[in-house]
């Protein structure tokens, strides 16, 4: 344990700068378990004891929130063996990993169409959530029938049902009263979006509040992504630069004119 502490202690201390929300699209568990001969459960098996790993890192590297993508909407489309195993595997999870979330300060949010949700999944996050909620070192989020197709069209009903009851006019909705009335209300947006398992497409995930983050796109089956590979990925990123529309003479000019300010006050000393 003290040579991972280590290894992430020394990481901190050579990183130029750190993503404050991470978001990963967790793939790779059924191309992972057909591998090994293994049916698709025990692949998402393996990808929930990835995401505890993952968890963890990201509480050591002092990363404040954590959004994974855990089971979308068209999720429901799978055969429904699958669908229940893992509805099965969540309840399994929250309840196993609460400990574990408790010791390391972690909070655990979720957020999707819950109501569709099997009561027994419902009952056990509500749980979790609650025994989590004065927890500060990690905000993890879980998108549980999820898309964002259906957080803007549910965002836009919340909207025009408020225009209708005059709480607002059509004139006056902009991005803040949106993104206000998303899901992730509250959280800020990803800074860097992963996703593992060699597919290069966002597949419905937080497209409102991924504008402007960077992408990352990993090789690795999500059952195999660890604390070194996390790192890999906030690596990439570090050298990465952010520009948000504007140009790198704009974005350099503020660093710039810190600079002369220093400058000009130590020739004042």
């Amino acid at each position: 344990m003290s040579q991972t502490k280590d290894k992430y202690q020394a990481f901190l201390e050579t990183a130029p700068k750190l993503p404050r929300h991470i978001a990963i699209i967790m793939d790779g568990n059924g191309r992972w378990a057909q591998q090994r001969g293994q049916a698709r459960e025990q692949g998402h098996a393996a990808g929930a004891k990835a995401l505890d790993k993952v968890m963890r890192a990201a509480v050591a590297l002092g990363i404040p929130y954590l959004t994974v993508y855990a089971f979308s909407t068209e999720n429901w489309g799978r055969p429904q063996g699958e669908v229940e195993a893992l509805m099965s595997l969540l309840v399994e999870t929250i309840r196993e990993q609460t400990p574990g979330m408790q010791e390391h300060g972690v909070r655990l949010l979720a957020i999707g169409d819950l109501d569709r949700l099997p009561s027994i999944s419902r009952t056990a996050l509500a749980e979790a959530i609650e025994k989590t909620q004065h927890n500060d070192k990690l905000t993890l989020t879980l998108a549980l029938s999820y898309s964002a197709r259906w957080e803007l069209s549910h965002c836009m009903r919340r909207i025009a049902t408020e225009i209708q009851r005059g709480l607002y006019l059509p004139e006056e909705i902009d991005e803040a009263v949106i993104s206000q009335r998303l899901c992730t209300a509250g959280l800020p947006d990803p800074d860097l979006l992963i996703r593992t398992g060699g597919e290069q497409r966002i597949s419905n995930f937080l497209l409102w509040q991924t504008a402007y983050a960077e992408l990352y796109f990993s090789p690795i089956y999500w059952p195999d992504f660890d604390g070194d590979a996390l790192l890999e990925a906030i690596s990439d990123y570090s050298g990465r630069e952010r520009r948000y529309g504007l140009t790198r003479e704009q974005i350099n000019k503020p660093i710039q004119q810190a600079e002369d300010t220093d400058l000009a006050t130590t020739h004042d000393a």
